[in-house]
């Protein structure tokens, strides 16, 4: 699905973009709307009629709410039904077979698995669904009676596959009539290539290192090399996802919406609570919105407070995945968040805040580990790894981490505001020359999309770490 979406964007975008810009209003969302499916159906054709369903459903859903609106309890049957509706069919594609795995396990039985693959992005287009829902139950967002315009809402091919998820309501207006102009394309395209660049320039070729480490090793590393493999998936996943998010954003804004932030620059936090208000910002407000603040959030005692923050992160965690690796990571990230919470953050807020940033980093690196391998046995080698079963250090370290030295350099940079703030200081500096800056600005755009480009053509290596939740 990676290589052909890719491929679909490049032969198709361009025409459609055109296309987008000549047509008349009324004719854009369903040119938007076709485009998306057909995007969906590229790689997985079978596939998009999953996403029609959860389109048809959500939009019934919806308008069943809207239409018993002085009827609580019947509102409340409607909800509860869509809630079982939505995460059966996310239940069936995502967690079926290791639920028949656990039965198989715990009660000696030899059930045959169902080997369902999974869709693209099903974990994303179901929440934004079921958001769309919730909101119109607690009229937070209007219905959408055109079944058009929810099914653009649903799959729109920006944030299809991979996020952020987006709330009805943040586009809602923009759905219906949306400003589509020259400026705010230039912004997205500019957007779109940071993200672009970050994604192959960045995340591919450090992910590569992680790569080679962890499948030519058998994870046996010294420490020295399992902490910098350690470090090298904890870019790449960064720059992958954050690298998607731009994309996403920046056609989005080509098409005249804008989504949310997902990304905040979480690699510059100093607690762990900080991280995840940086960290994938829509997936954390859609938890905080639709289950922690509806369980009562922090409202009705610490006891109550840590079974909400242990039920988010369980849920966070077996979200990204059907595999114990996940719910590892999430009692993990709960874990650390409770003892914040009523303790440490206290403490952490006193002292200097460099303390505070190695400590957040030795959390967020280590709990990339849980996230990395599904295989519980690699991931404990590795991690016996990374505190020295295999001694500390050894002459392949010292070869890699000086031929990756400036490229570390680099990655650390450019997870900082360092290099926007290094952007702005030359717009000041050339301020009264807005020809030079924007020669500046083209040139530079101009490389990155052709190194990106002739990395493509030239790599076979391209994952996208986040197309499998």
């Amino acid at each position: 699905m990676v290589f052909s979406s890719l491929e679909f964007l490049t032969l198709y975008l361009p025409a459609v973009i055109l296309l987008y810009f000549v047509l008349p209003k009324r004719l854009r969302n369903g040119v938007l709307l076709f485009f998306s499916l057909m995007f969906y159906a590229w790689g997985e054709p079978v596939y998009v009629l999953i996403m029609l369903f959860s389109i048809v459903m959500n939009f019934l859903f919806g308008l069943g709410i809207h239409k018993a609106e002085n009827n609580i309890k019947q509102k409340r049957i409607i909800l509860t039904f869509s809630v079982i509706a939505n995460l059966l069919m996310l239940g069936v594609f995502k967690y079926c077979d290791f639920a028949i795995s656990n039965v198989n396990m715990f009660f000696g039985t030899n059930i045959e698995a169902l080997n369902i693959a999974l869709p693209i992005g099903i974990s994303f287009f179901t929440f934004q669904a079921m958001s769309y829902v919730f909101d119109v139950y607690k009229k937070t967002a209007h219905v959408q009676k055109n079944i058009f315009n929810f099914g653009l809402y649903i799959s729109l091919f920006p944030q299809l596959i991979a996020g952020p998820i987006v709330r009805y309501s943040t586009v809602a207006e923009e759905i219906d009539n949306r400003d589509v102009n020259f400026e705010l394309a230039a912004k997205g395209i500019k957007r779109f290539l940071t993200g672009l660049a970050k994604k192959v320039l960045l995340a591919n070729n450090i992910g590569f290192l992680w790569s080679q480490l962890t499948e030519t090793t058998n994870c046996e590393l010294p420490a020295a090399t399992a902490w910098l493999g350690a470090a090298a998936y904890t870019f790449q996943i960064y720059f992958d996802f954050s690298g998607y998010s731009d994309m996403a954003i920046g056609l989005g804004h080509i098409f005249g919406f804008n989504f949310l932030e997902n990304f905040n620059y979480p690699y510059i936090s100093k607690s762990i609570t900080e991280f995840w208000s940086r960290w994938h910002i829509s997936l954390s407000t859609w938890f905080k919105e639709y289950v922690y603040i509806p369980l009562g959030g922090n409202r009705k005692g610490k006891l109550t407070q840590v079974r909400n923050i242990f039920i988010v992160w369980m849920l966070t965690g077996l979200w990204h995945g059907a595999s114990y690796n996940f719910v590892l990571w999430g009692i993990y990230y709960g874990i650390c968040l409770i003892i914040e919470k009523f303790f440490l953050k206290k403490i952490l807020d006193k002292l200097p805040a460099v303390i505070g940033h190695i400590y957040t980093l030795l959390i967020v690196v280590f709990g990339w580990m849980l996230f990395a391998f599904t295989d519980t046995s690699m991931l404990f080698t590795y991690l016996g790894s990374m505190f020295g079963s295999n001694g500390i250090v050894d002459n392949n370290f010292i070869y890699t981490i000086t031929n990756n030295a400036v490229f570390l350099v680099i990655l650390t940079i450019a997870s900082t505001p360092l290099a926007s703030k290094a952007g702005n200081a030359i717009r000041e500096k050339l301020n009264g020359k807005e020809k030079l800056f924007f020669a500046l600005e083209i040139i530079w755009y101009l490389t990155i999309f052709v190194l990106s480009v002739a990395y493509l053509v030239d790599s076979t290596y391209n994952p996208f770490i986040y197309f499998r939740f």
